[in-house]
């Protein structure tokens, strides 16, 4: 094996190993914020996760130029804003109905560059989006209404979406750790803004709490950002979307084992379709063109 296909592998792995690490924090989520404030718990994380990242990546921050340094905000501020609706949906829903639903991103983000980018959508991607549509009615449905979760759940997704679509375009290999680190202490701002209604952030409140914070800062936000940020400085965009549509997969995986979800036929069913849906929309549009490594990112 030559030493540019053992790096290859490396890096698929590493980025299967990070969406492992983002689907398992559905269950972890769902248990620290029946104790404690959405928001409360979002700031305590983003806000360590920033020290670390500007910490390690101060130097490069401070070389961005101002317009990247804008870019950068605006970015945060969408993230951010997915952060607090995504959690605050899963604290009415389920960790595996979350993380379906949150998948939806890889369908919103096609229909998204159409629109901001004119860039031509093909007709596969029309199908992908009614399979998944289909998918989250079985998945969410109850009787002819949708949890309130699941509304947050899916804005969350677009705001998602469309942090992909203007990541892509604006993203530069050279400045990817001083842009993230940028964005990282927006969404920290964004989630530390939201707790101001009730005097800021309340901690943690006990020890479990706390590891789970932590380990979502550091490991499922500081460590994956840079744990994808190299895995897809040597792999394709197709390969690295591949892996990173098991993010749902791994998040109804972890909430059936740890006993919050029971598999029911509906998940199959309905998570089938989202999952092919996704699979529908990296894979046959790309087929004849390959786009940059930098188009394709997600969770912090």
């Amino acid at each position: 094996m030559s030493a540019a296909s053992r790096i290859s592998l490396l890096a698929t792995f590493g980025l299967l190993a990070m969406t492992a690490v983002w689907g398992s924090t559905f269950v972890l989520i769902k248990g620290v914020v029946d104790r404690m404030p959405v928001a409360d718990f979002l700031a305590v994380r983003f806000v360590v996760a920033a020290v670390v990242m500007f910490a390690l990546f101060h130097r490069q921050v401070a070389r961005l130029a101002r317009r990247q340094l804008w870019r950068g905000v605006v970015l945060g501020v969408m993230y951010g804003l997915g952060q607090l609706l995504q959690t605050w949906g899963l604290s009415l829903i389920s960790p595996s109905v979350s993380g379906f639903v949150t998948g939806m991103y890889v369908v919103f983000t096609p229909i998204l560059a159409t629109l901001l980018l004119r860039q031509r959508m093909p007709v596969v991607v029309w199908l992908a989006v009614g399979m998944a549509t289909l998918g989250l009615a079985l998945l969410s449905l109850n009787g002819l209404s949708v949890d309130t979760g699941v509304w947050l759940t899916l804005a969350s997704a677009l705001l998602y979406g469309l942090h992909i679509v203007a990541l892509g375009h604006w993203s530069r290999a050279d400045e990817a750790f001083g842009l993230s680190a940028v964005q990282m202490a927006v969404i920290a701002l964004v989630c530390l803004l939201a707790t101001a209604g009730h005097g800021g952030p309340v901690l943690p409140p006990d020890r479990s709490a706390w590891i789970a914070v932590l380990y979502m800062a550091l490991v499922a936000g500081a460590g994956a950002m840079l744990m994808q940020t190299w895995a897809q400085a040597h792999l394709p965009a197709t390969r690295a979307a591949i892996v990173m549509t098991t993010e749902p997969v791994f998040a109804a995986g972890f909430a059936v084992v740890f006993g919050s979800d029971v598999l029911t036929w509906r998940m199959l069913c309905g998570g089938g379709l989202v999952l092919a849906a996704m699979y529908l929309v990296e894979l046959m549009p790309r087929r004849k063109t390959e786009p940059p490594a930098e188009a394709i990112h997600h969770e912090v």
